[in-house]
């Protein structure tokens, strides 16, 4: 016993302030968020103790999985996630592979690539609210302006205000901006990949493209998965930006994270407390099969 604990305790002890400060800063906030889900405090007297609250389990989450607005905004959610990750994806990746062969002055297009991850979403959003200004013809600003002046008129478009599918247009911004954070990625396992296999390919006699196709991108399923996921959870909290360029009441543009903000705002804790409980579940559902797969391979 003696033994065990000289063996255990320097590191328990060591450990102790960093798993008080997890336990109950993460997962004793989460467990008052979602027993505040539970409760029907929808207003400022029951916040404040004035009237009384009670609790009423699941209906919350039934209310709002069966509220038309709250099915909106997981819809624009699950849009803005799709066009995020194929966008970022698709950008990032074309970037790396087109800086993996040597060229001159790859510094600066680098930089130039890596350089939006340093602006905040709040600063580029209002950048990007003026270039995506819904104005056409005669009050044409931003992106439909330079499309009415280089002669591609049917290009104009109300970007974000449109009802269906407005928040697409919201997630340019986000690709423009993350992009550079997946090229990176990428970049670095093209230049993770031993140059030996390179020269064994070609001295079997294999193209470029079967090179890359069976060779190098295998390599790369790693690095690719990690960018999914983690451009993928951003994704799913995504808010500031959103924020930025739009504003909470405008419909076209809920998500469940304005939703959340829009509850707080209005004393409604149990609702609030509701969304941030699906958002939780489904950025869940997104990392906790990384994890397990990452854990077995470690393994």
């Amino acid at each position: 016993m003696t033994h065990t604990l000289k063996r255990v305790g320097p590191p328990l002890l060591l450990l102790a302030p960093s798993l008080v400060l997890v336990g109950v800063f993460v997962y004793g906030l989460i467990a008052v968020n979602f027993g505040t889900s539970t409760t029907d405090i929808h207003t400022a007297a029951q916040t404040t103790g004035q009237e009384p609250s009670s609790t009423v389990w699941f209906d919350n989450y039934l209310d709002l999985l069966g509220n038309d607005a709250f099915q909106h905004s997981l819809r624009n959610l699950l849009l803005y996630t799709l066009v995020f990750l194929a966008g970022t994806m698709v950008m990032g990746f074309l970037w790396a592979w087109l800086l993996e062969r040597p060229i001159r002055g790859e510094g600066v297009f680098r930089s130039i690539y890596l350089f939006p991850m340093a602006v905040s979403f709040v600063a580029s959003g209002v950048v990007w609210r003026w270039l995506l200004n819904s104005g056409q013809d005669e009050s044409a600003t931003g992106l439909n302006r330079l499309f009415q002046m280089t002669g591609l008129d049917f290009l104009q478009n109300n970007w974000w205000n449109n009802v269906d599918y407005g928040i697409t247009a919201i997630a340019i911004p986000a690709i423009w901006q993350l992009s550079g954070y997946v090229m990176a990625l990428f970049l670095a396992g093209f230049r993770g990949i031993p140059d030996e296999l390179r020269e064994a390919a070609r001295m079997d006699g294999a193209t470029t493209w079967q090179l890359y196709r069976h060779v190098l991108f295998p390599q790369l399923s790693p690095v690719a998965l990690s960018a999914l996921i983690i451009i993928g959870h951003m994704s799913l909290k995504s808010f500031d930006l959103i924020m930025s360029i739009s504003k909470p009441a405008n419909y076209q543009t809920k998500v469940p994270a304005v939703d959340m903000y829009v509850f707080k705002s209005s004393f409604d804790y149990a609702n609030a407390a509701a969304v941030g409980s699906i958002l939780l579940v489904l950025v869940a559902v997104v990392v906790v099969p990384y994890l397990v797969r990452t854990n077995r391979r470690e393994r």
